[in-house]
């Protein structure tokens, strides 16, 4: 009988000690380069794609990222409203938005955001976030592939300046994915970088049969790695949901 409570005592101390960890749910919000695809646009991969793989079962991933949205569609499209009604305390939003913020041309105005504009919009998503208990997770927009004379060069300045202000003034976690990815790329050089996009010769692939020549998304190699740099990210900024990795990264 002693033994019997001495076990269960200790059982309860262990419990006590080493409490299991609550389910934690992560938003992912931001643009085509994050965003899900149907299998039959396969090998086009956003990075939220592969991001989910990598964690414990006590995380589940919820992408709500869509193709062609800035910050500003993503709002007035009522895209957000509902991640903010749901959030509950300990949850995380993950935010990359950019490269629709940006895009100046003519037939893209109904996306543009202008720097100031943008700057509202993610400190919006960070006081909605903040009010709920929930994480705000602040990521500089993915590099697209662009190289003068053998150097990865920055594609998103402005935009990439405003999240690191942002962050800053709100004391927000930051990963700098723009910086990450450019790296990232400069290290493979201008020809391996294409192995990260969607670069396919005509007749490579049968979902693309005129072949393929984007440097902004990824195929699923790229994705994984983009993912990887996301992951790093979280575990620089000493973010909690890096304790639930379970791949180890690559460096």
């Amino acid at each position: 009988m002693l033994r019997i409570l001495t076990i269960t005592i200790a059982l309860a101390l262990v419990a006590f000690t080493f409490p299991l960890k609550g389910k934690t749910k992560v938003y992912l919000i931001g643009d085509s380069t994050m965003c899900e695809y149907e299998s039959s646009r396969a090998p086009l991969t956003g990075w939220g794609m592969p991001f989910k793989v990598f964690f414990d079962s006590t995380v589940q991933i919820d992408n709500r990222a869509r193709g062609g949205r800035s910050t500003r569609t993503f709002i007035s499209e009522n895209r957000w409203q509902p991640i903010a009604d749901s959030l509950r305390e300990g949850d995380l939003v993950l935010m990359q938005f950019g490269h629709n913020d940006e895009a100046k041309e003519e037939k893209y105005k109904d996306r543009y955001t202008p720097v100031a504009d943008y700057k509202t919009n993610l400190i919006k998503f960070i006081a909605e976030t903040r009010a709920k208990k929930a994480i705000p997770v602040l990521i500089t927009p993915v590099s697209r592939m662009k190289f003068t004379n053998g150097v990865a060069q920055e594609t998103h300045t402005e935009y990439t300046a405003a999240v690191h202000e942002v962050a800053k003034q709100y004391k927000v976690s930051l990963i700098d994915l723009d910086k990450k990815s450019r790296d990232l790329m400069q290290s493979m050089g201008p020809e391996h970088s294409k192995l990260l996009f969607m670069q396919l010769q005509p007749g490579e692939h049968p979902a693309y049969p005129d072949g393929q020549k984007d440097n902004t998304h990824f195929n699923e190699y790229g994705a994984r790695r983009i993912a990887e740099l996301v992951l790093a990210g979280l575990k620089e900024n000493g973010v909690e949901l890096a304790e639930r990795i379970v791949q180890p990264v690559k460096k």
